[in-house]
């Protein structure tokens, strides 16, 4: 089995892994409030933030939505209606696909989306997507795990809720050799004692595959500390206000925060460096003003 220090997996025209910058995806889910308008604006967020990619979810609401739930009523910004009815105003249909696609191609993004179900698997292929994501809710289903598989595409899956069992299996029914996991943790806020951070060591050890964080938390630390741990992947929910209607928005980055963000995970890349010990250009003045006895080296 590979090392983590060693494989990396192509996504559209990225190599990603160890060693290369932090692959940046706004999680727009179903936050676009079933507005093809809102997408597209937050498309141009992730855009103007530098994120690399933006996700969606697709559903078959028909085959997601479990019996006991489709007739409870909900109300909604279009009215009350049953819970099913309320899932399926809520899907993109394929011209709506096509248009986000069209729009986050033309700002420079990678996009993408999590199959719930395996019509979605099928419905998302015809737009050749450049992987396919795995949310933490269907790690265990593994005819939805097996049809991803056999589109030879990448996949990304999340490991939230999840046991190491239930992440051994999942990994043997995908295979490694284009899968990367995000550790996460499936509470929405997620508190700082629950995000176990040292989980992307414990995952990259036990699958030898490039491992990346999805986050549910407030505020940006954790998800930059995810990148100094060794995230090769960050993964946050974006919206445009989080008052929005919406089960979602809450625990979503707002414009201003995603920019924050993706600024400081380039910074704390910058600051990584090369592990060689050297004196720098900018301590040779102060080695020479504190150090009077000692010869200056002269930098790598």
């Amino acid at each position: 089995m590979q090392s983590t220090s060693e494989r990396r997996v192509p996504i559209g025209d990225r190599l990603v892994g160890p060693n290369t910058p932090a692959y940046v995806i706004g999680e727009i889910g179903i936050n676009h409030n079933a507005e093809v308008a809102i997408a597209r604006a937050l498309i141009d967020v992730a855009a103007e933030a530098g994120c690399d990619a933006v996700k969606f979810q697709k559903r078959t609401p028909s085959i997601c939505v479990p019996v006991d739930q489709r007739e409870r009523i909900r109300s909604t910004p279009w009215g009350d209606m049953t819970y099913l009815e309320y899932k399926e105003r809520m899907e993109f249909d394929a011209d709506a696909y096509a248009a986000i696609g069209r729009h986050a191609t033309a700002r420079g993004l990678d996009w993408f989306a999590s199959p719930w179900d395996i019509p979605s698997v099928e419905f998302l292929e015809q737009f050749d997507v450049v992987c396919h994501k795995v949310a933490s809710a269907s790690i265990t289903d593994v005819p939805l795990l097996e049809a991803i598989r056999d589109t030879g595409r990448p996949v990304i899956l999340s490991t939230g809720m999840s046991t190491l069992d239930e992440i051994d299996r999942a990994v043997d029914v995908v295979g490694s050799e284009r899968l990367i996991l995000l550790h996460t943790t499936s509470t929405y806020p997620c508190p700082p004692e629950e995000a176990n951070l040292l989980g992307i060591r414990t995952l990259g050890e036990r699958y030898g595959v490039p491992v990346g964080y999805s986050g549910h938390e407030r505020g940006l630390q954790i998800s930059v500390a995810a990148v100094a741990m060794g995230a090769c992947v960050v993964e946050r929910h974006i919206t445009l206000d989080r008052t929005m209607w919406g089960s979602d928005h809450a625990a979503s980055l707002e414009p201003q925060g995603l920019r924050q963000l993706v600024r400081d995970i380039r910074v704390v890349e910058t600051a990584f460096g090369d592990g060689v010990m050297r004196v720098y250009p900018g301590e040779e003045e102060p080695r020479r003003r504190l150090r009077p006895d000692v010869e200056t080296l002269t930098s790598a």
